[in-house]
């Protein structure tokens, strides 16, 4: 076979043009080398490929069943040269995205379907795990771009700021009800940031893994406020948090953009603090030598 591959594209050439003459000129070759050629692949498939008229040639049966072969195997080289082609003119042919399963949710996929549309050519790849975990892998090339939230060191890592998040602690107002009830506190009809603070550290805290930025930046605030929980639930998804608070299992430590909805409805409260948290950048992070931090 790998010596019909030069055969073929002559052959593909004149099944095109329909004349030997015209795919001569289109493959700069000599018309005999053209007929030398049809006449060897005939010899090998042991068929008549072309019949022959003073007007050109046309393919036979046999030949227009090698031709739907051979033209599907040449149009998808013509593919992989275009793609091969776009890669150059644009730099840039996957692109390899890392961000966590909540941010992938709230902030990515609104806005990976727009970056799509007007960049069809790139094959995206996205890996959902948590943010430390994207750093690694963009500091190890694993990964082109990350959607984090900024962090306190870059090191060698561009950031590209795209929206503030607020973080905020929610729950039900009828889980809030009975945990004053079970701490002996009057049911408070509006609630205080005093309250808030006794509700935080009796009741059940929810909140992601310390692995989690979020997390960790809770964490911070509560310390430096000498908040100091004693029930803790840990999960490892932002959505399982608000699932959890809103079904009324505790207080979850949420993003309130994320939670917005609830909010709205009523079926989540958002406790007020005695300190405020300061809101958060979240971005792209990628390495500074990268070619697709234009796009």
């Amino acid at each position: 076979m790998n010596q019909n591959l030069s055969l073929y594209r002559i052959f593909y050439t004149v099944a095109l043009t329909g004349n030997i003459s015209h795919a001569a000129d289109e493959l700069f070759i000599s018309q005999p080398a053209v007929s030398k050629s049809i006449r060897k692949l005939e010899q090998s498939m042991n068929t008549a490929l072309f019949t022959r008229s003073s007007r050109g040639v046309q393919l036979t049966e046999d030949g227009e069943l090698l031709f739907s072969h051979v033209k599907s195997a040449f149009q998808t080289l013509e593919n992989a040269e275009n793609q091969l082609r776009l890669r150059r003119e644009l730099g840039i042919g996957q692109l390899r995205i890392g961000a966590s399963s909540t941010l992938c949710k709230y902030v990515l996929m609104p806005r990976l379907k727009d970056f799509i549309k007007t960049h069809p050519h790139l094959r995206v790849t996205i890996s959902c795990q948590a943010t430390n975990q994207t750093l690694q892998m963009l500091e190890n090339r694993e990964l082109d771009l990350g959607l984090t939230g900024r962090p306190e060191e870059t090191g060698t890592l561009l950031f590209s700021p795209v929206m503030e998040i607020q973080d905020t602690f929610v729950t039900t107002r009828d889980y809030l009800d009975n945990l004053a009830r079970q701490l002996g506190q009057p049911v408070p009809e509006n609630l205080t940031a005093e309250d808030s603070v006794s509700f935080i550290k009796n009741g059940v805290l929810m909140l992601l893994n310390r692995e989690n930025l979020t997390r960790q930046y809770l964490d911070a605030h509560m310390k430096e406020h000498t908040l100091f929980p004693e029930n803790v639930l840990e999960t490892t998804s932002m959505d399982l948090l608000i699932d959890f608070a809103r079904v009324g299992l505790g207080i979850a430590g949420v993003i309130r953009q994320f939670v917005q909805t609830e909010l709205q409805s009523g079926s989540l409260i958002e406790l007020p603090l005695p300190f405020p948290i300061a809101p958060r950048e979240i971005g792209f992070l990628c390495r500074e030598e990268a070619e697709y931090k234009r796009i």
